[in-house]
């Protein structure tokens, strides 16, 4: 069975993936959200299973794919502001620039050498029904390999405008919401320093990070 680590990385992988270095698709505004996060999880597995220096866990080669193809699929501002918080409101625009750069790098180098781990597993996304009127959803899917089915849930939230769809916003693996657990561990930062005190922390243990 994945451990907690893995399934971080599995579902980590899949919201930022969007296809990590595959072209670039003009799909329909109107793509359902389970097929959108079916889609997803089964090109991000096909990279893992091709892709050597992708499951090497290589961050620049991993943030250089994320970056290419990330903002279609994925509404960061959303979740990093959730991640922080209250104190989102009051950060300037260079700030809530930085936080997210520090962020994303943060979530990329914790689960980058997870990637390995990452093998033979299939997902299945469970049957889902969308009202016309819905603009908020949550997408619940099955990781099945060794041992027990284990669920990973995504929210998502329609975009209207330049850009329109679904676009993920949060995740939860084996009852952990993800931004619900960093903005635990931000607020002890935002307590101490502030937003700038978040950022320098985030910069911290990125740069730890990268020499470890």
């Amino acid at each position: 069975m994945m451990n907690r680590r893995s399934l971080l990385a599995a579902a980590a992988a899949t919201f930022c993936a969007a296809g990590l270095g595959l072209p670039s698709l003009a799909l329909a505004d109107d793509e359902a959200p389970d097929a959108l996060i079916r889609r997803l999880s089964d090109e991000v597995l096909t990279l893992l299973k091709n892709d050597r220096t992708l499951r090497s866990g290589n961050v620049d080669y991993i943030i250089a794919l994320a970056d290419r193809t990330i903002m279609p699929h994925v509404n960061f501002r959303r979740m990093t502001a959730g991640a922080v918080g209250p104190a989102w409101r009051s950060a300037t625009p260079e700030q809530r620039t930085r936080l997210e750069q520090e962020f994303k790098q943060l979530l990329v180098r914790t689960y980058a050498g997870a990637l390995s781990q990452v093998n033979e597993q299939t997902i299945e996304v469970r049957p889902l029904r969308v009202a016309p009127g819905d603009k908020d959803v949550l997408v619940r899917t099955e990781i099945r390999g060794r041992g027990n089915p284990v669920q990973l849930d995504y929210r998502l939230e329609k975009t209207p405008g330049d850009g329109a769809g679904w676009k993920i916003y949060n995740f939860n693996v084996l009852g952990v919401w993800l931004v619900d657990t960093y903005r635990n561990q931000f607020a002890q930062e935002l307590s101490a320093g502030g937003v700038e005190g978040l950022i320098a922390a985030l910069a911290a243990r990125n740069k730890a990070n990268a020499g470890a």
